[in-house]
This record gives C-alpha cells, sequence and structure tokens, in this order.
C-alpha cells in the first residue's frame, strides 16, 4: 500500500483513518454537501476504483523489477518520477501551495515515515507474494483507530474495537505459520505497519493545518532525495532491458496518477463513502498476483483478505456513524 505511497485529502483529523486505504492520506477538501448528485457521487467510487488499480500495478511493477534490482534503486525512480508528475499535474494549478507548511518539521517527519514504509513494502515484497503481502501491511490503518483512542483523545468505542480484533484475525488467517510464507517476509511487512502507523497519525495530526497536496508533495521530495542519494550505491550489474526501462518510467506514472485519481475522487464524495472503495486494492493485488506472477492465495489467505477488508469497512462506517 504505502510502496505507492496508499493519501487523506479532507482538512479534518479524522480523515486518514477514513480514506485509511490511500497511499499518502487523504485529500484537502471539506466534506461532500448532502445534496452532492449521485453521478458525482459514483464518479468518485470509480476514481478511487482507478486510483487502486494503478496502485496495484505499481506494485506488481515493482515486484516484477525487484528479481533484478534493488529496493532502494526501484524506489529512487519511482519517488523521483512521482514527484516530477506532481509538478507537472499540479504545479501550474496550485504554485507555491504545493511547498507551503506551518509545521514543516512534522511534515518532513511524515514524509521520512512513508520512506521508511516503502523500503520495507519493498523488501517484504522481495519475499512474498504481492497479495499477501498487501493484505498485512492493510492492518496499520485498522490499528491507527485503536492509537487514535490513547494518542490523540478520541474515542474508539465498541465498533472500532470490532474492527480492530476483525483487522487483527485477518492477518493472522493471511501470515498464519504453516502457511507457507517467508518468515522474514512476514516481519518486513509487519514493520511497514509500524511506519505506516507513525505516517497515518502524523496525518491525522497535521490534517488540522496542513494542506494535503502540499504533505503530498513533500512526500515524493523526502523520498526523491533519501533513495535518490542511496540510489548510486546500488546501480550494478547489467544494463537494464528495454522491457525494465519502460517499467521504470512507469513507476512514476502510475504512482502519480494514482494519486492525482484519488485526490480528484475526494472532490467529487465525502471520505466515509470512498472508504470502503480503497480494499479494491487487495482484489487488484490477488488479481495482479495470479495473473503475472502465478501467485494464488490458498482459502486461509484469501478468507483472511477478505475479513481484512470488512474490517476496514467497519472501521470507516463508526466513523460515519460518529459523525
Amino acid at each position: 500500500m504505502l510502496a505507492t505511497g496508499p493519501l487523506s485529502w479532507a482538512r479534518r483529523s479524522d480523515l486518514p483513518t477514513d480514506a485509511a486505504a490511500a497511499p499518502d492520506g487523504a485529500p484537502d477538501q471539506t466534506p461532500a454537501p448532502a445534496a452532492k448528485s449521485k453521478d458525482r457521487r459514483l464518479l468518485g467510487v470509480i476514481l478511487v476504483v482507478a486510483a487502486t488499480m494503478l496502485f496495484a500495478i505499481n506494485d506488481a511493477t515493482n515486484k516484477h523489477l525487484l528479481d533484478s534490482y534493488e529496493v532502494p534503486l526501484i524506489a529512487a525512480v519511482r519517488y523521483i518520477g512521482q514527484g516530477l508528475w506532481i509538478l507537472a499535474l499540479l504545479g501550474p494549478s496550485q504554485g507555491r501551495r504545493l511547498v507551503a507548511t506551518q509545521r514543516t518539521f512534522l511534515v518532513v517527519v511524515r514524509a521520512l515515515c512513508l520512506v521508511v514504509a516503502s523500503l520495507f513494502f519493498g523488501l517484504a515484497l522481495q519475499r512474498m507474494p504481492l497479495a499477501e503481502t498487501t493484505s498485512i501491511v492493510y492492518l496499520a490503518p485498522i490499528l491507527v483507530v485503536l492509537l487514535a483512542g490513547p494518542l490523540l483523545g478520541e474515542r474508539i468505542g465498541v465498533l472500532g474495537w470490532v474492527a480492530a480484533c476483525s483487522g487483527f484475525a485477518g492477518v493472522v488467517m493471511v501470515a498464519r505459520p504453516g502457511g507457507g510464507l517467508d518468515p522474514l517476509g512476514v516481519t518486513l511487512a509487519a514493520c511497514n505497519v509500524g511506519a505506516s502507523v507513525a505516517y497515518y497519525l502524523l496525518s491525522r495530526v497535521l490534517a488540522k493545518t496542513e494542506q494535503t497536496l502540499a504533505m503530498l508533495f513533500y512526500s515524493a521530495l523526502v523520498g526523491a532525495v533519501c533513495f535518490g542519494l542511496a540510489a548510486p550505491f546500488y546501480w550494478f550489474g547489467s544494463v537494464p532491458s528495454l522491457l525494465d526501462l519502460m517499467l521504470f518510467a512507469s513507476l512514476g506514472l502510475t504512482a502519480g496518477l494514482g494519486h492525482y485519481c484519488f485526490t480528484a475522487a475526494y472532490r467529487h464524495a465525502e471520505a466515509s463513502l470512498l472508504a470502503p472503495a480503497t480494499y479494491m486494492h487487495l482484489l487488484w493485488a490477488g488479481a495482479l498476483g495470479w495473473i503475472v506472477f502465478g501467485q494464488l492465495p490458498d482459502g486461509w489467505g484469501i478468507a483472511g483478505m477478505v475479513v481484512i477488508a470488512l474490517a476496514g469497512v467497519l472501521a470507516a462506517v463508526r466513523s460515519r456513524l460518529a459523525r
């Protein structure tokens, strides 16, 4: 998820949880009015589904390239490309607002959390199938429901506890002992979850004062700098083939367009309506893992993915009811 950067775009502190599956938070936008047409809400859902498909394609491309190249090199290309696409798509309309922040230090720390999460996600993908890796990292937004209570003073409620416990149960079903997953890969995915939780919590804190488009830009900028500095140390081996060069070029495109679609979706519908659609990412990941890599989760794994998705939807419903 957070390999592609998973995005919260409304100027409300609870939206990063509502849009939990988004790789970079959720949009800087006020809630959709009650009178918003069904057509526009449908368009918002379609855009989120398209964004999750682009994120899954990005993850599958990463996994293919990881057979021949190291994580920092691939991440550097992805973040640099994503940053260029953000500048191209949003720079002309946003101008200085892309770099304007009030709490720059926390914005940079948030971006560093995403960098760490991306590193662990890539390392986990080297060792595990796409679908199972994606499912495990989706535990992060569900954990935020629990941690937002003691850390941010928010009420968890019965639905919050049910959602969190269900999410844990789903992850156990996917990563159960004897299930055939690489134990180190599961550990790395769990490390991704830890970094992602910090990222989401900072998103909730910063949503009160920062423009999310600016946070999105800083995420790409910090990722490009960190992985860009590391990339030369991992640039070795054979010259990339034409196909690999095309796949490298697609990383920034799929990540940038995915984030752009996700941003646009929240201009048409409220976050609590769109949040369940973000779990289409699990479906796309499962389909691509099967089609591209011939990796299909077993019965317990598929059941666990469904439980995780339902837990995420329940967390979104809980947030909607709370409002």
